[in-house]
């Protein structure tokens, strides 16, 4: 069965406060927006550019864990350039139609934003090939004998997809993007800025010392960062003075069951299965999954980044592998001592 978490970089679409949450503490331009350095260095450099010329910007892929601000860096591409973005994701975009209506409805210069990139239909992919290169659109009319095709023209628009999994991206839509850009893991230290500049926003009082200590806990991930001090001033306004000091973070992390390396109950019981039935032994993926009861890719791309990241889990070719200090974090020991180190 699995574990329902606190710590998870998904945003639930169907909660409007937690959407609401998200968009208000959204920084607007690159001045604002914190960490991701090299990536703005790029983008700032393509945006002087393209409005220097009167162009578009090419197309950009923005790829990496989720939770690590792609949505939020797209809006700010849009802002800088002085462009209105069209948001939308892959699963949204069932048919070529839904795509066609996408794109006639767009401005010179706008910019459509694709989440999810990796999960467009085949069908609607081969129709964006031409958008992209040509910016043209063929559709088909009718059905049967009397079918026809016709091309359309669409304004000349910047599209920007974001993926998870740049592997499952075909390779001709790939190779269309101009830009492709990856987010990384943030530091600590811009998670601290980040969750000082929410506090400030959300109006509330926060020590820095707090804030250092939450950024220990966010899995180097914005969108953790943000959901943990939202639950901090919940736990801080009920049980004190509204106030995030140390003492009330330590107390609400205690709460909420994460640990000092940002472990949920979740992550904890993956590794424990891993060492339990395993041992020093690679598991596979499937296996893995059917042990936790989550489906292989969301432990590909929800668990796997960051307890590699910090070194608790290691890939092999045979599978998956828990190492020395997956083992002493959780207090157990290899049964012929010599568990793997990163």
């Amino acid at each position: 069965m699995a574990v329902e978490r606190i710590i998870t970089t998904t945003t639930d679409n169907e909660d409007p406060e937690e959407v609401e949450f998200e968009v208000t503490l959204r920084p607007r331009d690159f001045a604002s927006y914190i960490g991701q350095e090299h990536l703005k260095k790029n983008l700032k450099l393509a945006i002087d550019a393209a409005k220097k010329r009167g162009e578009q910007l090419d197309h950009i892929l923005l790829y990496g864990p989720p939770g690590l601000g792609k949505t939020t860096m797209a809006s700010v591409i849009a802002n800088e350039m002085g462009a209105q973005i069209r948001i939308t994701s892959g699963p949204a975009i069932e048919k070529a139609g839904d795509l066609a209506s996408l794109l006639t409805n767009l401005q010179d210069g706008d910019i459509l934003f694709i989440d999810e990139i990796h999960r467009l239909h085949r069908s609607v992919e081969e129709v964006l090939y031409s958008a992209m290169e040509d910016y043209k659109i063929d559709i088909m009319l009718g059905k049967g004998p009397s079918a026809r095709s016709m091309r359309l023209d669409v304004p000349k628009f910047t599209l920007i997809g974001a993926t998870t999994r740049t592997g499952a991206l075909a390779a001709p839509l790939r190779d269309r993007f101009g830009m492709m850009h990856r987010h990384e893991f943030y530091t600590p230290d811009e998670i601290s800025q980040i969750i000082m500049r929410s506090a400030n926003i959300l109006d509330n009082k926060i020590a820095p010392e707090a804030a250092q200590l939450l950024s220990t806990r966010a899995r180097l991930t914005p969108r953790i960062a943000n959901r943990l001090l939202k639950r901090v001033r919940d736990y801080a306004d009920v049980n004190g003075d509204g106030i995030i000091d140390v003492a009330t973070t330590h107390l609400a992390l205690e709460l909420l069951d994460i640990d000092e390396l940002g472990l949920d109950p979740a992550d904890r019981q993956l590794l424990t299965h891993m060492i339990d039935n395993y041992g020093e032994n690679p598991v596979g993926l499937n296996t893995l999954a059917a042990l936790t009861g989550d489906e292989a890719t969301t432990i590909e791309d929800f668990y796997e980044p960051y307890l590699m990241q910090i070194g608790l889990i290691e890939r092999t070719p045979r599978g998956r592998k828990a190492t020395k200090k997956a083992y002493k974090h959780l207090g157990k020991k290899p049964s012929n001592g010599q568990a793997s180190l990163i």
